[in-house]
């Protein structure tokens, strides 16, 4: 159950983060909102994950799903770049994010 609240966690980080491009530097009202939102549930869940699970793991889960999500959101909604080099990256970050859960976690 730890795991998963890390997964959604991580998933929420992504919102967080294209909510703040969407912002403009917190001058648009309703995605600065929804940053918070975002960013306060995304916390609140590693957080209480983090109480049986080790910081390091889920911490670089969190933000491996964050950073791999928000890079796929950008590319395909927000016209990002997509080249082989950064797809590959993203790849590489999943794969990492994989190996952490699966390296498992002392739970408490």
């Amino acid at each position: 159950m730890a795991w998963l609240l890390v997964v959604v966690a991580g998933l929420l980080e992504t919102g967080f983060a294209v909510c703040l491009k969407l912002s403009h530097g917190f001058t648009r009202l309703w995605p600065t909102v929804a940053f918070a939102a975002f960013a306060l549930a995304s916390f609140g869940l590693l957080t209480l994950s983090l109480k049986k699970l080790d910081v390091g793991p889920a911490y670089a889960v969190w933000t491996g799903i964050g950073a791999a999500g928000t890079a796929i959101y950008g590319m395909v909604f927000l016209d990002d770049l997509v080249s082989t080099l950064k797809i590959i990256s993203i790849s590489l970050v999943i794969i990492g994010v994989i190996g952490l859960q699966l390296s498992g976690s002392s739970q408490h």
